[in-house]
């Protein structure tokens, strides 16, 4: 069972949650600097992120059930995954991940916290965490891609300042890898919950995963610049620019490999809980 990839290193920030389909996004108010690694949650809305990846995780879970085992979820695969997706629990890990690449730079995070803390940074935020919501409905994430693939055709300019910028956080690459890592740790939940009958051996298991990779690869690709555009839409060319800098900056690519560490540590214990409950589910246990 390949897992829908976790785009983790695309998760750079959130902005508030609750916002209509194509409401007017007011600036929101520059946050006070703060060098500390909460400081530096606070200004990135990682607690409204968390809230969103919550309900991603509940949708991808029904998905789940509905392919693997229609018949034997119930409330019960709902309770695991409100288990699975606890926030408080979630948090505490990435906080801790993200404290041990970033803890000991405050002139990072303050550099960090000048761009994302600004009108221009906050703005960004909202609109990234809106695209993301808005893709949740499967006809908004279709007529994305339809988008994505006509700017790519036209050789839109904006597509080309879109490549950039995931050029410059590497971010394919790091989704990929972070994908690859959660679906190993499903697998290896899977096989500790009996599912595949001990038949399968760690090098199968990761043998398996890597044979994934260019499916992977594909997917993350396909899901990534449609979102990326369909996000930055209302964004100027010169405020996506000033995205750009930043990201192709030391202290943008340091938060772009600090996020994924942090990211790939929850999210391969999440995937490792989803492994061993879909399995006790398959195979008629409790959860």
């Amino acid at each position: 069972m390949r897992l829908r990839p976790v785009l983790l290193a695309a998760l750079l920030a959130a902005g508030p949650l609750g916002l209509p389909a194509g409401a007017v996004l007011a600036e929101t108010a520059v946050v006070t600097p703060d060098t500390t690694v909460a400081g530096l949650t606070r200004t990135m809305q990682i607690d409204a992120l968390f809230t969103l990846l919550r309900e991603e995780g509940r949708v991808n879970g029904m998905a789940l059930e509905k392919e693997m085992f229609p018949d034997s979820g119930g409330p019960q695969w709902m309770a695991a995954l409100d288990a699975i997706y606890d926030l408080p629990r979630l948090r505490q890990a990435f906080d801790t991940a993200l404290s041990a690449e970033l803890g000991t730079d405050p002139d990072t995070i303050a550099q960090i916290v000048a761009f994302f803390g600004s009108p221009r940074g906050q703005r960004i935020l909202t609109l990234e965490i809106e695209g993301r919501r808005t893709l949740l409905d499967e006809a908004a994430k279709e007529a994305a891609q339809v988008a994505a693939d006509k700017m790519t055709t036209a050789r839109d300019p904006r597509m080309a300042l879109i490549k950039r910028l995931v050029a410059a956080g590497d971010l394919i690459e790091m989704n990929v890898a972070g994908a690859m890592s959660g679906n190993l740790a499903f697998m290896q939940g899977m096989a500790e919950a009996g599912a595949y009958g001990g038949q399968m051996t760690e090098d199968q298991m990761r043998s398996d995963v890597w044979g994934q990779e260019d499916q992977v690869r594909s997917d993350a690709e396909t899901w990534l610049y449609p979102y990326l555009a369909l996000a930055y839409q209302p964004l100027a060319d010169a405020d996506l620019q000033a995205y750009i800098d930043f990201s192709e900056s030391a202290a943008g690519k340091k938060l772009n490999a600090a996020l994924f560490t942090a990211f790939d540590a929850v999210f391969r214990q999440v995937s490792l809980d989803l492994g061993r409950a879909a399995g006790r589910a398959m195979m008629g246990t409790d959860i």
